[in-house]
């Protein structure tokens, strides 16, 4: 397969005229750039003498204008090639980052992304037969050639056949298909429908060829859990292989086919373990042993593991195991001083919610570390919504676990929620935020603090919240819509429009904002505003290429334009969304204790009212 694109002015005549430095040489580049039907010529006549050149070389594939080959996949035995293209809409407008702070002393704009809702790129799959054949587009959805997104998994061990997954646009179906390598017939043999969307701890790579080529196994929350399924290869005979309520995070086949390996939370939705299981399912085996995170990689003969381990107060570290024993620790991340220090292990606890579900979250008490309580609470909201950071491993947040054990040590009662929305806990939990981030998930910190007032007397006035990204999207729904709950709030780099996020995120949970602005606006902070009540500090990274520094500009002006006070932001001009710089960091949390202290601390605002 070779790609071919039209040709620009410069150099040599496409069909070997004068060079442009000579009289007809620079008429004959004029010619190309001015008409259509010189290039389209030019282009052919290059084809064509490619083609004499390597009568059995590759075949020519013309693209469309703009269309660009983003995967390739050749069959084991080379007899055919699956490939994608994706093409950029011509009205598609992608948004930029100022960056401030240069070597060069200019503004320089940085490139990013665009905006929910806007035009998309299409992108097809492409089949031929190798050397020669023809190329066929397929159709993987609905008969749809233009899907969202599609991805060739790979080819079984013959070579035969391919297995291509593919997502429909409203983010709603996934559908498994596999192709014939002999004439490219794609056939479904799995399709996922959500009402909300299809998603999971998956994605598109739990899936593959197994049993000589005749079977099919994939991950899907049918039950609502993502489980291990299994499926003839024609779409027949399908059955589960695992069944509980509890997640598969990742499959793989074992080097003699007969077994499956995979990482779960059988155990606990707060562990996280390798297992192997026979082909044909049934009892699993249990390959980690310790209470705790394990990400586990197994040695070429499968009778060794390097498996990075963690516990809830013990960052991760390589070790060297058989199965089902500890290991050797092969790494030290931690340094001497971080080790010596005395870590809360913060207690799992569960909060009753309104509608009756256990809400999993740790809690961090003064009394952990010696402290007296100071009569406040804080609770921290972990970002991206869909993100697994209560359980007996080492959080994805090391510096605001650290952060929470100082708030202990000075007297507040920290709690850290899995709300809904938040990964680890299957299908319903996933997707009770669908068409409105900020209800059922802001409900969760609501009734949380009910629980801390109804088990610690803390009165909700000296309450306060602080959270990065999503988090810091909820701080500002809780003190917008819930004011009566909480006291004060700490706004990291949030999202206050979710019409200017992008597209993938917001357009499966919220649809999109031409097609369903009720979903937006009460999902939106700033659409809500007015009903602030409480101090509020916003912290956001000016070349945040994220959620954009604008989404913290543009909710400035509207708390100016509603005449609120008790309000600050405090820009970082030289951050991401993520921070890299220890000053950044170090201010960043500064700000946080000190609107603490001077709100709902012992000293604070809401003590002396």
């Amino acid at each position: 397969m070779a790609a071919a694109s039209g040709c620009g002015r410069g150099g040599a005549g496409a069909a070997g005229g004068a060079p442009i430095t000579t009289q007809r040489g620079s008429l004959e580049a004029d010619q190309r750039q001015l008409f259509d039907v010189i290039r389209d010529q030019a282009r052919a006549d290059s084809i064509r003498r490619a083609e004499v050149r390597d009568p059995t070389g590759p075949k020519t594939i013309t693209l469309n204008p703009g269309e660009r080959v983003s995967n390739v996949s050749v069959s084991p035995n080379g007899s055919a090639v699956l490939f994608t293209t994706s093409t950029a809409p011509a009205d598609q407008r992608s948004t930029i980052v100022p960056n401030y702070v240069t070597s060069t002393g200019f503004t320089e704009d940085i490139p990013s992304r665009t905006k929910v809702g806007d035009a998309q790129p299409v992108t097809r799959i492409g089949f031929q037969t190798l050397p020669r054949g023809d190329v066929k587009w397929l159709r993987p959805i609905d008969s749809d050639s233009a899907v969202a997104n599609s991805n060739v998994v790979g080819w079984n061990d013959a070579g035969t056949a391919a297995i291509v997954v593919a997502s429909a646009r409203n983010f709603k179906t996934r559908q498994i298909s596999v192709v014939d390598a002999a004439n490219g017939t794609l056939k479904p043999i799995e399709v996922q429908h959500d009402t909300a969307w299809v998603a999971g701890p998956c994605g598109f790579g739990c899936v593959g060829f197994y049993d000589n080529d005749r079977r099919v196994y994939y991950v899907s929350e049918a039950t609502g859990y993502a489980q291990l399924w299994s499926t003839a290869a024609d779409g027949s005979d399908r059955k589960a292989l695992t069944s509980g309520k509890w997640e598969i995070y990742d499959v793989a086949l074992s080097n003699d086919r007969q077994s499956f390996f995979f990482h779960s939370s059988e155990v606990s939705a707060f562990d996280k373990d390798l297992y192997r299981m026979s082909i044909a399912g049934g009892a699993r085996t249990k390959l980690t042993s310790g209470e705790g995170g394990h990400q586990s990689v197994l040695s070429p003969d499968e009778q060794t593991m390097a498996d990075v381990y963690s516990t809830v107060n013990r960052p991760p570290d390589l070790f060297l195991a058989k199965a089902g024993s500890a290991g050797t620790q092969l790494t030290v991340s931690p340094t001497a001083d971080w080790l010596a220090f005395n870590w809360i292990k913060p207690e799992l606890v569960f909060v009753p919610a309104s509608d009756g579900a256990q809400v999993p979250a740790h809690i961090y008490r003064p009394k952990d570390v010696g402290a007296k309580s100071n009569g406040a609470a804080v609770i921290f909201v972990h970002g991206a919504g869909y993100l697994h950071n209560v359980g007996h491993f080492w959080s994805g947040y090391p510096r605001e676990y650290m952060f929470n054990q100082y708030l202990a040590s000075k007297g507040y009662v920290v709690i850290d929620l899995d709300y809904r929305a938040s990964a680890g806990y299957g299908r319903d939990w996933r997707t009770a935020i669908y068409r409105w981030m900020g209800g059922r998930d802001l409900q969760d910190q609501v009734d949380a603090s009910v629980y801390l007032t109804k088990n610690y007397g803390i009165t909700p006035e000296r309450i306060g919240m602080y959270g990065g990204s999503y988090g810091g999207f909820m701080t500002l729904m809780a003190l917008f819509t819930a004011p009566k709950y909480f006291g004060a709030g700490a706004a990291l780099r949030p999202v206050t429009d979710w019409a200017h996020y992008n597209h993938g995120y917001t357009g499966s949970i919220l649809n999109l904002p031409q097609n369903d602005s009720l979903a937006y606006h009460r999902s939106s902070p700033i659409f809500l505003a007015e009903g602030l009540e409480d101090p509020l500090v916003i912290l956001h990274g000016m070349v945040d290429t994220n959620v954009h520094f604008e989404d913290s500009v543009r909710l400035t002006q509207r708390l100016i334009e509603l005449g609120k006070t008790g309000w600050s932001l405090a820009p970082y001009p030289v951050e991401d969304h993520g921070f890299t710089r220890p000053s950044s960091w170090t201010d960043e949390y500064t700000r946080i204790f000190s609107l603490f202290e001077s709100t709902i601390g012992p000293k604070g605002s809401k003590v002396r009212q």
